[in-house]
């Protein structure tokens, strides 16, 4: 009897009806034999033509047709680019499994050559758990980073500061061509060139295989690779024009860079290398409005000046892959790279103080206050990865990743005379360092079972451990005992220098159970997940005491996720998935951390991870050459953590990263991907949500909401078959925080391309960040506010803030990339985890 089931959201139920003949069998493309996805097979009654049965086939290149007849048969396979393949004399008696193996197909390079021409990409693809982004079709991102590349997504957006955040927060998790980074996401993202990544999956509610990290989801980042036997090489240069809009900065910005992709493959072997260098400087300046108030004092100190970015990436990628039988793939893989930031903030400041009962001022004082925070961060990742497909196509893997980071560099701050310039006097000169080294490992091991007629489970282990460390040491400048000139020489401030080691080991196993029946494609799983952190600390100050806290949990994290082809043109999907984010050794050092003037930083070390359950519920729309996509999606998220404001001092701000409650997200994805004319395409991306935050911080409650949005939308028109146009906007709305609001953020971009060699040479001009002076790009203003009771001193106090970040605009960039093969074959898609966060 063959197994049939009924689908609720949640669970699987099944029941018997009566079994009829089975037709299945694999695609693979010819040379390569990787699978092919989405290819119609259609099988036909031999006596008169008349359609059976079709289906597409799966990620894995496996079709299935059902409820077949006695009768004879042909079958008919086509998929675009590829040459249309009819198998006769398939002959059929009752209830029998006729499965046709392997079936190749060969490609059609007359077609894919007019497909060149004349036709376009797809932009994105849906699948039942992913959305995947075509990288190359975002000209504005070339010459630039993978964070160039994933802000086009219609789920992504990216304030002023650079920060990544997928549906409004910025808790995901980056993996690698399938390999999760532990290192800091935003600068594994600003180190690898745009020019290298082929796709990027957004999987906005994993299933249970995926590690539970990432309240956001999961982004990952597919490398270009070759899908043919020979060799593939691509190099990329770039270069920017001067800045057009200096802001009365120091130093001019600079922007360069080149980077290259090569790939052989022979055989049984496949080699990649790849790498790049890029110096991507911006100017900029910051204009600030600060006041606290302590019981009956009020500080004003309002500021402006220098705040711009000199950056500097090196990049390199090194992989070898040994295929020693249809069955068998071994991978060595390895990744590294240095990356430098500094960041200038020269700025001046006019403090004023008064007497609260009657308004008196009493007080003013004017200086300059220089401040360069430099963030460093060396990496190297290196992984091994075994795969075997047994004879009953079962299938084993196993996987082993080792990742150094160390994340550090020094930040001068130094208060000096209003009119510095004509005086060696200086108020105060401070000088603090931290070396932050990380270390991470991780293995899997992961078994599919043979398939059976209606699923297919699969089950694995996880071991994940990080070691991280940290040692912070700030000094200052005392002239009757210190050499000025040797910085460690100078005497330690206490409060503000300190050692911690975050220790995290992870065990965790899961199972899952995914499946097609007819129009249906299901999956359903349940991870176990547990965690044992520990941290240790040890203040500066003399005696002082090393402390330990432990932290441990133990838990399940369950998923679901379910699909219905109503036909070949709409498709609907639901999905529930359980999520944490880990905090990061940077959020739980106890210790306050000088930034600049103003402000300094603080965690929280009894910080407690975010715990998150999501459910998404979305359809998919295919009209012709249309595409359109709705999710409806609500998250909520425990132990939300937030950075908040005290008053420290008169002058002087804590920022303070703490749990203040819960969070909520009601929210609505959108996405078109549109072929207006023959030359004219639209694709866009649109996230509207309702977020709240509920809790409670120093005794005051919290209660904010607001609805909140984001857009992107990237437009492109052929002029003609080598001249194309691309317009691009990426658009943040205001949002809310525990305690204030940041501004709308935009950025609009175009960038005009030309093909030359039959297009093996491209040659583009980018216009970023276009403002004309007519706008308000590139710029946001950050506002917070508070009022409390202080428990320690039992004074009242009161701060407001609102500083606004007005950085670069029309940036002009250069970029040249040439191909020295154009592949025409199709494209393999090889899919690809700690100081990411520190950083």
């Amino acid at each position: 009897m063959r197994k049939k089931i009924f689908i609720p959201f949640l669970f699987l139920l099944p029941w018997s009806v009566s079994a009829q003949s089975i037709l299945k069998g694999v695609l693979v493309e010819n040379t390569e034999r990787s699978a092919i996805e989405f290819a119609s097979v259609a099988l036909y009654q031999s006596s008169d033509s008349s359609l059976i049965g079709g289906v597409i086939s799966k990620a894995d290149g496996s079709f299935e047709i059902t409820k077949i007849k006695t009768g004879a048969y042909y079958l008919q396979v086509q998929f675009m680019g590829f040459e249309e393949l009819v198998l006769p004399n398939l002959n059929f008696n009752k209830k029998q499994t006729l499965d046709l193996g392997t079936i190749t197909l060969k490609p059609n390079d007359e077609l894919l050559e007019e497909l060149v021409v004349s036709g376009e990409k797809v932009t994105t693809m849906h699948k039942v758990d992913r959305q995947v982004f075509d990288a190359g079709q975002f000209k504005n991102s070339q010459g630039g980073t993978a964070t160039d590349v994933i802000r086009n997504m219609p789920s992504v957006s990216i304030n002023a500061e650079g920060t990544v955040a997928v549906r409004g927060t910025d808790g995901f998790v980056v993996l690698l061509n399938g390999k999760p980074i532990q290192s800091d996401v935003k600068m594994l993202l600003d180190q690898l060139p745009a020019n290298a990544i082929q796709n990027v999956e957004v999987i906005t509610a994993p299933s249970a295989k995926y590690d539970s990290e990432g309240k956001a989801g999961i982004v990952n980042i597919v490398t270009t690779q070759n899908a043919t036997d020979g060799m593939f090489a691509q190099v990329n240069v770039k270069g920017g024009l001067p800045s057009i809009q200096t802001y009365d900065n120091e130093n001019a910005a600079t922007r360069y860079g080149a980077d290259f992709t090569l790939n052989y493959q022979k055989d049984k072997w496949d080699w990649s290398l790849g790498a790049g260098y890029l110096r991507n400087d911006k100017t900029g300046r910051r204009e600030g409005d600060v006041w606290t108030e302590i019981d009956d004092k009020r500080t004003e100190f309002p500021s402006d000046g220098e705040r711009s970015f000199d950056e500097i990436n090196y990049s390199g990628r090194a992989s070898v892959g040994f295929h020693p039988s249809e069955r068998t793939d071994i991978n060595v893989g390895f990744y590294g790279g240095k990356h430098q930031k500094d960041r200038l903030a020269d700025i001046y400041y006019n403090n004023k103080t008064y007497h609260l009962p009657d308004g008196a001022q009493t007080g003013s004082f004017d200086y300059y206050n220089h401040n360069l925070r430099t963030r460093t961060g060396d990496f190297l990742l290196g992984s091994i990865d075994f795969a075997h497909a047994f004879a009953n196509e079962s299938k084993l893997s196993t996987s082993f990743l080792y990742e150094y980071t160390l994340l550090g560099g020094p930040t001068e701050n130094y208060n000096l005379p209003y009119d510095w310039q004509q005086t060696t006097a200086y108020y105060q000169l401070e000088y603090n360092t931290n070396e932050n080294p990380l270390y991470g490992t991780r293995f899997n091991l992961d078994y599919a079972l043979q398939p059976g007629e209606i699923g297919q489970w699969e089950v694995g282990y996880q071991f994940r451990n990080l070691d991280h460390q940290g040692d912070f040491d700030y000094r200052r400048y005392n002239e009757t005992t210190d050499n000025i000139n040797d910085r460690d020489d100078w005497e330690i401030v206490p409060e503000f220098s300190s050692e911690l080691n975050l220790k995290r080991s992870i065990h965790s196993g899961y199972v899952m159970w995914t499946g097609e029946i007819e129009a249906w494609t299901f999956g359903g799983g349940l991870r176990a997940e547990m965690m044992d952190r520990t941290l240790e600390y040890l203040g500066a100050t003399p005696g002082a005491v090393q402390e330990t806290l432990g932290y441990d949990y133990f838990k399940l994290f369950p998923s679901a996720n379910v699909q219905y082809m109503v036909n070949d043109e709409l498709r609907l999907k639901a999905a529930y998935s359980k999520r944490v984010q880990r905090t990061t050794t940077f959020k739980m050092n106890p210790f306050k951390e000088r930034e600049h003037s103003e402000t300094l930083e603080q965690g929280d070390a009894n910080l407690l991870p975010e715990f998150v359950d999501l459910i998404e519920v979305g359809v998919v729309k295919d009209i012709d050459a249309h595409s359109f996509s709705a999710t409806a999606y609500f998250r909520n998220t425990e132990n939300l953590i937030n950075r908040v404001n005290t008053v420290d001092s008169d002058t002087v701000l804590n920022r303070i990263y703490t749990n203040v409650g819960t969070g909520k997200s009601l929210g609505m994805e959108f996405s078109g991907d549109l072929q207006l004319t023959d030359r004219w395409k639209l694709y866009a991306g649109a996230n509207i949500y309702y977020a709240s935050i509920d809790g409670k911080f120093n005794n005051e409650l919290i209660n904010t909401s607001a609805w909140q949005s984001s857009f992107n939308i990237n437009t492109t028109y052929q002029i003609t078959d080598t001249w194309s146009a691309q317009w691009s906007l990426n658009y943040l709305s205001q949002r809310v925080t525990a305690q204030g609001k940041d501004s709308k953020f935009y950025s609009p971009n175009l960038t005009v391309q030309k093909t030359f060699m039959d297009n093996r040479l491209t040659l583009s001009a980018q216009w970023l960040n276009m403002d004309m002076g007519l706008l308000d790009t590139n710029e946001q203003r950050i506002t917070t506010t508070g009022d409390y009771v202080d428990a320690t001193d039992g004074l009242r106090k009161a701060f407001y803030t609102t500083t606004n970040y007005v950085y670069e605009v029309d940036m002009i960039m250069i970029n040249l990339s040439f191909k020295f093969n154009q592949l025409k074959n199709k494209a393999k898609f090889v899919n690809s985890e700690f100081g990411e966060k520190e950083f």
